[in-house]
């Protein structure tokens, strides 16, 4: 687990030099701390709060369902310790895959800076994205919400799910909580943090409030739809890279990134706008984790409807970017072409004034010849 980047220099103990260039080794300490602690029976009530999910309800097997007995959870305060726990493994898993993998490639390729840390940012993020649509997938054939639609709102208040669907709520959160402290290990540049803060803001404010409202259905289709969309981007942009004219996978991101903004806004009016409006119980009630009320629908409606239209805008500023550098290609090529043959024909131009200076000018040797004969 431990995990030492290269280097001639050996900053002082506790520096700024030194915990960016260390801080693999030190997390991956924290958090072999926790897991010592379930050895020693004094610090094992401790360390399982941090390790193992909390708040599981063991639900009897019944005649009609199956013979053996349904392990399901909720949500609580002792999920922020998990959370920080695995919050401390997407870091330790973030360096190995950065030291192990994207350093290597970048030593071959030779990028510049610019394209280093997009390359850094896009590596991890596909990596990320793939792991979690396959998860998320998964989960979604298991309990059956891709076949039926209408679990995106059926029986709701979803206070209790299993065990995969836990374990995926908690590992988005602790994933984009780490991104935090990432900032500072990798060095972001300032005109930067205040982009990736929004960014993974974004992403925290919808996931959690998915998890706190007990949203978690219609949450986990619209992740892994938005997800596979954004994995597409990143790999595409990966393999622009190392090619500079491939250029086919941005145009199918583009196509399928319209389509995943017009798709999560069909779900989301047809869960909050048809399938919710239309329950029986409508009462705010903390106890039950019902927030199924005229002023919850509106609100979860409008942040959806507000986040599509912002990567709308986002998208379209991209791909006029795209374009205007596209369009600005071949006229710099066209005026290269035209200053290179201006060069050639005042070449020519000299060459032959220079003849006919010799010619009419300058008795040639030949032409001495003749006179003297």
């Amino acid at each position: 687990m431990a995990i030492r980047k290269k280097s001639n220099k050996n900053p002082p103990v506790l520096s700024h030099e030194f915990i960016v260039q260390n801080h693999a080794d030190i997390v991956s300490c924290v958090a072999v701390i926790f897991l010592l602690g379930l050895m020693f029976e004094i610090t094992a009530k401790a360390a399982v709060i941090f390790v193992t999910l909390q708040y599981n309800v063991t639900i009897p097997a019944t005649e009609e369902q199956s013979a053996e007995t349904i392990s399901l959870y909720h949500y609580g305060i002792k999920d922020l310790a998990t959370i920080f726990f695995y919050m401390l493994v997407a870091i330790i898993i973030h360096a190995i895959i950065q030291e192990y993998v994207l350093d290597k490639i970048n030593r071959k390729m030779h990028f510049s800076k610019t394209k280093h840390s997009k390359f850094n940012e896009s590596g991890q993020l596909s990596a990320f994205y793939l792991f979690s649509c396959v998860w998320g997938t998964s989960i979604l054939v298991s309990e059956n919400y891709i076949s039926d639609p209408t679990s995106l709102w059926r029986d709701y208040p979803h206070t209790l799910i299993p065990f995969q669907m836990k374990f995926f709520y908690i590992l988005q959160l602790a994933y984009w909580f780490h991104a935090f402290p990432e900032l500072y290990f990798q060095k972001t540049k300032k005109e930067d943090i205040f982009r990736q803060i929004v960014y993974i803001g974004l992403y925290l404010f919808h996931i959690a409030g998915a998890y706190l409202l007990n949203l978690t259905h219609l949450g986990l289709v619209l992740l892994v739809l938005h997800y596979f969309v954004e994995f597409l981007f990143h790999i595409s942009r990966l393999f622009y890279f190392s090619d500079e004219k491939y250029q086919k996978g941005f145009s199918l991101w583009a196509v399928l990134f319209v389509l995943g903004r017009l798709l999560t806004l069909i779900l989301s009016v047809l869960t909050f706008g048809f399938g919710l409006a239309r329950a029986e119980d409508q009462q705010l009630n903390f106890s039950t984790g019902n927030f199924n009320i005229l002023a919850v629908r509106i609100s979860v409606l409008a942040s959806i409807c507000m986040t599509q239209a912002f990567m709308m805008w986002k998208f379209i500023n991209f791909q006029l970017r795209r374009w205007r550098e596209h369009s600005s290609q071949p006229q710099s090529v066209k005026k290269k072409f035209v200053t290179a043959k201006g060069k050639n024909s005042r070449k020519e131009r000299e060459n032959g004034i220079n003849g006919t200076v010799t010619s009419n000018g300058a008795d040639s040797p030949r032409s001495r010849k003749d006179k003297s004969s």
